[in-house]
């Protein structure tokens, strides 16, 4: 009994590190089309993403959207990104709070809100899930292997 709680401990510790298993390419990150930013460097995205930059390079407010705290899209997101995960993500934002130096990205529902969220505000910037896309945004930046 003791070893096949071991044995579930270390499988549960072990799924909580792994990489995860969805593809870079699943999604994207979008902009209002009259943002007027046409593509963002995967270095843009990270500093708009953890509070680096405030606007965008077209002088608009950046209004970077997040998923769901649980959201698989999120982990992925942030994994492909920064190389970190959740945990690390979230202890960074706990410093940041904490200083009074930023506050995070909003927190949206789902990435329809999300896209609502980007086609009517014209600083708001969202990853959504690829296949969500549609014309309302513009695609700013697409993660590549």
């Amino acid at each position: 009994m003791k070893t096949l709680r071991h044995l579930s401990c270390t499988l549960l510790l072990a799924l909580t590190v792994a990489p995860l298993p969805a593809l870079a390419g699943d999604w994207a990150v979008v902009a209002n089309p009259k943002a007027g930013i046409g593509h963002l460097s995967q270095d843009d995205v990270t500093n708009i993403y953890l509070g680096r930059y405030r606007r965008l390079a077209s002088g608009v407010t950046a209004e970077p959207l997040d998923q769901p705290a649980d959201s698989l899209l999120r982990a992925n997101f942030y994994r492909h990104l920064v190389d970190k995960n959740l945990a690390e993500i979230n202890a960074y934002w706990a410093r940041l709070i904490f200083s009074g130096k930023t506050q995070p990205p909003r927190v949206v529902a789902n990435s329809e809100e999300a896209m609502q969220l980007v086609a009517r505000r014209p600083g708001a910037v969202a990853y959504v899930e690829r296949s969500k896309v549609d014309t309302r945004v513009t695609i700013v930046f697409e993660m590549t292997d």
